[in-house]
């Protein structure tokens, strides 16, 4: 019963993360638009419709403009998609509990927390938190090599560390964006744990 009653939240949570893909697609071609045409872009002012005339005025090809408004029109209507799919996600979150419970963890929010229900849908998926730990890309990869050597004719285990490669990559990549941002979106009120992911994020 449970599994059938996620099935809504989880076509919508795809068609939220789909839209948004689509939607950073258009803003990066509109942003590719401008800077082509040696405009500098930068921030999110070129994307509102109340500074878009000041930004298309300074495009003097019509042709470079006529395609700049088509484009203005296609992030109009994705954006138009995107508030409806999401208010339909946050109503359909509501129905489950477990949507209250992430949200009480710190830097979760409505839409992370039904994001991340729709995703994982139930932890007794995985035998043990390690395999939830690789599904969400947060598993160490290490690495080694030379790890048995001879010594006096006897076969012995080297003392040499493993090496660790970082971060496991075959994961489930909407998941670990959402936890990606979790920690390290500017949402996440600040403290020791945001402030060390931060450092060793770089470095992997």
């Amino acid at each position: 019963m449970e599994r059938r009653t996620l099935r809504t939240l989880k076509e919508l949570s795809h068609s939220y993360l789909t839209l948004s893909k689509d939607l950073r697609r258009v803003m990066n071609r509109l942003n590719a638009l401008y800077q082509s045409w040696g405009i500098a872009c930068s921030g999110t002012q070129a994307y509102a419709p109340r500074h878009r005339s000041e930004w298309l005025s300074q495009i003097t090809e019509a042709g470079v403009r006529c395609r700049a408004e088509f484009t203005y029109q296609q992030l109009d209507g994705l954006q138009a998609l995107r508030r409806g799919v999401r208010r339909d996600l946050l109503a359909e979150s509501r129905k489950h509990g477990a949507t209250q419970l992430l949200r009480q963890i710190p830097g979760i929010g409505p839409i992370r927390a039904a994001l991340l229900v729709a995703l994982l849908q139930t932890p007794h998926r995985f035998r043990t938190k390690r395999q939830l730990w690789a599904y969400s890309g947060l598993a160490i990869e290490t690495h080694g090599s030379g790890e048995y050597r001879y010594v006096d004719v006897q076969l012995r285990r080297s003392a040499k560390a493993v090496a660790l490669r970082g971060l496991n990559k075959n994961h489930n990549h909407d998941l670990n964006r959402s936890s990606r941002a979790r920690r390290l979106g500017p949402a996440v009120p600040p403290g020791p744990c945001t402030s060390f992911m931060k450092v060793c994020w770089p470095r992997g």
